[in-house]
């Protein structure tokens, strides 16, 4: 309560200095000045006249003084006339600088009072930079991080941090660069390189230039698996007129992903812009071209389709190890092969997997039993 009643004496104050010399009769001294030239004007005149008719000046020297005289005299009545129109002005303007003065102070404070938030406690910047930042307020975080790295430039964690947030708000330029010192700091990984490929791919407009193509194969030597490695060199490929080999490698990496990749309908688009078949991507089970194309086959054929699409499960589950129906149908799919070894092979992989997890753990030991693995 305090602070709003000093608020408001200094308003009434600073109200006060201003609308003090607009009080009435202010433009009184500027008019008597104008009077008091007239009669001295008026007074000099009278002397010429009086100088010429004793003949102390000569008659074109009078003339001249008489002109001058005259002149000034008609610019002092000028001005007294214009002070005249003015002062009705000036009214006026005393009028509106009164209801500004005192109309906007209030109408602000009625609006701040209604819309804003006066017992909410200030937030200066430098407090917001040194307190833990909304992770929303994408710009205190970086500046936080970009305030640490000057202090500490060979942090190469802060710039792996940072390099994604500048690709996402559209700073292509930092992002590169961040990635650049982060892998200069770090060392090479598939996550980094990724990043900086896509960032210099970002940066050419959507080309991916030599520059960019040696992170992804970089990425690619680091984790054969990336599938961002493998759709950006794929696009790579294209864009230098190799189609048979960007659909070589998008067919496969369509092969290798599981049913619910996100990046599936991205490798489809691509591989129809090529005009390349669309591979069926692997997944628990055969799906329907699957069933029909397994009709005409011989046993033999059948067997080996059936084996190839087990083994593909298992590459699955060897990259993406928390998927406790996967390891359960692998189980039974390599039972049925006759493959009691690998069946084994996959209930310890998968105990292994759900080592922290009882209720996995419980239903991995319910199969083996009944598939008789236990022995």
């Amino acid at each position: 309560m305090l602070l709003w009643i000093a608020f408001s004496l200094m308003t009434g104050a600073a109200i006060l200095a201003v609308l003090w010399p607009l009080r009435t009769g202010a433009a009184g001294p500027a008019a008597s000045t104008a009077e008091a030239d007239l009669a001295v004007y008026r007074d000099q005149l009278a002397e010429i006249e009086r100088d010429r008719a004793a003949g102390l000046i000569a008659p074109a020297e009078g003339e001249a003084a008489r002109t001058e005289v005259a002149r000034r005299i008609l610019r002092a009545t000028a001005e007294r006339a214009s002070e005249g129109e003015a002062s009705g002005e000036g009214r006026r303007r005393r009028v509106v600088a009164v209801v500004a003065l005192l109309g906007v102070p209030l109408l602000a404070g009625g609006l701040y009072l209604s819309l804003g938030s006066p017992l909410y406690p200030p937030q200066p910047l430098a407090q917001r930079l040194e307190a833990q930042p909304n992770p929303s307020d994408i710009a205190i975080l970086i500046r936080k991080v970009e305030s640490h790295l000057e202090a500490n430039p060979n942090d190469g964690r802060g710039y792996e941090v940072v390099a994604p947030i500048y690709a996402r708000i559209g700073r292509l330029d930092d992002a590169a660069r961040a990635w650049a010192n982060a892998i200069r700091l770090l060392g090479p990984s598939a996550q980094r390189e990724t990043g900086l490929g896509e960032a210099l791919t970002a940066q050419a407009g959507g080309v991916v230039t030599a520059e960019a193509k040696a992170a992804f194969e970089a990425a690619l030597a680091a984790d054969p698996q990336d599938p961002k490695a493998q759709y950006f060199l794929g696009l790579a490929a294209e864009q230098d007129g190799q189609k048979e080999q960007a659909a070589a490698r998008w067919s496969a990496l369509v092969a290798q992903s599981p049913p619910d990749a996100p990046w599936l309908g991205l490798l489809r688009e691509a591989l129809a812009r090529i005009g390349a078949p669309v591979p069926v991507a692997a997944g628990p089970g055969p799906g329907a071209a699957d069933v029909a194309a397994a009709e005409s086959l011989t046993p033999e054929q059948r067997e080996a389709m059936v084996r190839g699409m087990v083994e593909r499960l298992e590459a699955r589950l060897a990259q993406q190890g928390d998927d406790i129906e996967g390891w359960l149908r692998l189980m039974r799919a390599w039972t049925v092969l006759g493959q009691q070894d690998k069946a084994k092979t996959a209930a310890g992989q998968a105990r292994t997997h759900f080592a922290s997890d009882t209720a996995a753990l419980g239903r991995i030991d319910a199969l083996a039993r009944e598939l008789g693995l236990e022995s």
